[in-house]
């Protein structure tokens, strides 16, 4: 399951490419636009931001922008950024889990279908995809 952090992120960066005017946007009007809390979301930017998917800046005229064309993020890199890998079962989440069964488990090749086609959805997925045709 996607956890809000990795749904309001997608928002966040949603809100930020449909008002975007060449400067930065407070961090308090996307909080407001969006019905989300100003803490929250302070979190949430601060690792869009260690991501390199946004910059910001304090002090006035500060707030946050985006670093790319809104065709440039994928959906994908912004939920594993925020959420970690989105995997069904542990023994697929990471490299180094090591499955006693691995060798011998039948329903793993059905988790590994899943996965991709997870995988495959979301990274396919672009920003200006999901931004609506007009405002």
């Amino acid at each position: 399951m996607i956890s809000t952090k990795g749904r309001y992120a997608i928002r966040v960066l949603l809100d930020m490419a449909e008002n975007d005017n060449g400067g930065y946007i407070p961090l308090k009007d996307i909080a407001e636009r969006q019905g989300i809390s100003k803490k929250y979301l302070e979190f949430i930017v601060k690792d869009l931001v260690a991501g390199g998917l946004i910059s910001g800046t304090s002090g006035k005229g500060g707030g946050y922008r985006l670093m790319r064309a809104p065709e440039d993020y994928v959906i994908g890199e912004v939920l594993e950024l925020t959420e970690g890998k989105l995997s069904a079962v542990a023994c697929l989440a990471t490299d180094d889990f090591e499955c006693p069964r691995k060798d011998e488990c039948e329903t793993l090749p059905m988790w590994k279908e899943y996965d991709d086609m997870i995988h495959d959805f979301f990274y396919g997925k672009r920003l200006s995809d999901i931004m609506p045709e007009t405002k």
